[in-house]
C-alpha cells in the first residue's frame, strides 16, 4: 500500500491518496475531437484520513477540492494514483467492484435540494441505497431502518411521504445526512455541507454532524472554503491550492502557525470580532486571479502570488510536502526562512502585506 509521506503503515489509517491525479482533457473541434490540452485539476495530492477523524481541505474556487472528494468515491476519473480504503485500493477495482464499495462510502453534496430527486419521496429517497445494496430484508425492515435515520438527523417519520421541495434548506440537508447514514458507512465525504444554508442552519448542521461522529464512530473528509467551519469541526486541515496540497496539519497548529504563505495568506483573510485584535494583524492581500489549472505555472504554483517567492528556485523547482513538525508538512522551499524572518517579502504586484497599525 503507498503511504501518504512515506512513513510505515498506520493501523488507524481508513483513507489514503497516494499521489492521486484527475485530469480532465480538452478537446477541440467538431469531427476530429482531439485532445489539445488538459485541465490539472488534481495533480498529486498525497494524505491520510484516520479513522474516527474529520480531516478539513480547504481552498478557493477551483483548487480541486471537491474534485478531489468526487475521484474517492470514483464519481470522477481517477487519472493516476491510488485511493487506498481499508487496504484497498479503490482506483483499480471495476465498476460493479466499486458500486459494491460505495456502502462504506458515501457523500452529503453541497446543494441540498439539487441533490434529491425531487420527483421522489423521501421514503423512497431514502430506500433506494438499501435496495441498491440488497440491505434491510423485508420492506417493513427497511422501512425501520430509513425511520431510524430520519430520526437520528432530528426529523419526524411523517416526512417519508413527502418531497424535497416542502422542506427547509436545513431539513434538506438533514435528509442527505440520513440517506449516508442508512447505509452505515464509515466514510462520509462532506463536499460544502453548509455552505448553502443560513449561519444559524449551519450551526445545527455542523453540531449534528459532531453527535453523529461521537455515537457512531463515523470520519469524515469535509470539503470547504469557509475556514471558520473548518477549523470547527476537523482535526486535521489540508490546504489546497491549484490542484496540490500546499500544507497539511492538526487543526490548532495550522491556525495558530500557518507556515506556507498561502495559508498565512488565508488564515489573514478571516475576520476577528475582536477589533482590537482585528488592528494588530497583519494582513496579506492578494492580487490577481488564480492561475488557469490548465496551464498551471512552472515551479512553486504559488510563486506568481507569493511576496516571498525567490526567482532563484522557486519558479522553476516544484516544492515537495515535507515534513516540518509533528504532524505537520508544508510545500515551501523557504518555509523555515519565512517563518524565522530570515526572507523579507519583497514589495511588488503580486501581494500586498498591511502591517498592524498598533
Amino acid at each position: 500500500m503507498g503511504e501518504a509521506d512515506g512513513d510505515s503503515v498506520d493501523e488507524e489509517v481508513l483513507l489514503t491518496l497516494d499521489d492521486l491525479k484527475v485530469h480532465f482533457p480538452i478537446r477541440s473541434g467538431i469531427l476530429t475531437d482531439r485532445v489539445v490540452g488538459h485541465v490539472y485539476a488534481v495533480d498529486g495530492v498525497s494524505l491520510s484520513v484516520r479513522q474516527g477523524q474529520t480531516y478539513g481541505l480547504v481552498g478557493e474556487s477551483g483548487c480541486g477540492k471537491t474534485t478531489l472528494g468526487r475521484a474517492v468515491l470514483r464519481l470522477s476519473p481517477v487519472t493516476d494514483g491510488s485511493v487506498w480504503f481499508k487496504g484497498t485500493d479503490l482506483a483499480g477495482l471495476s465498476n460493479e467492484e466499486m458500486r459494491r464499495q460505495r456502502r462504506h462510502l458515501q457523500m452529503v453534496f453541497q446543494d441540498p435540494l439539487g441533490s434529491l430527486n425531487p420527483r421522489q419521496n423521501v421514503a423512497t429517497i431514502l430506500n433506494e441505497g438499501l435496495y441498491v445494496h440488497d440491505l434491510g430484508g423485508s420492506k417493513a425492515e427497511r422501512r425501520d431502518l430509513i425511520v431510524d435515520a430520519l430520526e437520528t438527523v432530528g426529523l419526524p417519520s411523517s416526512a417519508l411521504d413527502r418531497y424535497p421541495h416542502e422542506f427547509s434548506g436545513g431539513q434538506r440537508q438533514r435528509i442527505g445526512i440520513a440517506r449516508a447514514l442508512v447505509l452505515e458507512p464509515d466514510l462520509i465525504i462532506c463536499d460544502e455541507p453548509v455552505s448553502a444554508l443560513d449561519v444559524s442552519i449551519q450551526a445545527q448542521v455542523l453540531n449534528l454532524l459532531e453527535d453523529l461522529q461521537e455515537s457512531k464512530g463515523l470520519t469524515y473528509l469535509v470539503i470547504a472554503h469557509d475556514l471558520s467551519v473548518v477549523r470547527h469541526i476537523s482535526d486535521m486541515v489540508g490546504v489546497m491550492y491549484l490542484g496540490g496540497l500546499v500544507e497539511e496539519a492538526d487543526s490548532d497548529t495550522l491556525y495558530s502557525e500557518p507556515m506556507h504563505p498561502y495559508t498565512k495568506s488565508l488564515m489573514s483573510a478571516v475576520p476577528v470580532p475582536d477589533p482590537e485584535v482585528e488592528d494588530t494583524r497583519e494582513r496579506i492581500l492578494l492580487t490577481g486571479d488564480l492561475p488557469s489549472p490548465a496551464n498551471p505555472p512552472a515551479g512553486c504554483r504559488f510563486h506568481t502570488r507569493c511576496p516571498w517567492a525567490q526567482p532563484e528556485r522557486c519558479a522553476d523547482e516544484r516544492p515537495v510536502l515535507r515534513r516540518v513538525g509533528p504532524d505537520h508538512r508544508v510545500a515551501c522551499h523557504y518555509a523555515e526562512e519565512i517563518k524565522a524572518g530570515t526572507i523579507h517579502p519583497k514589495a511588488g504586484d503580486t501581494a500586498t502585506i498591511v502591517q498592524p497599525t498598533a
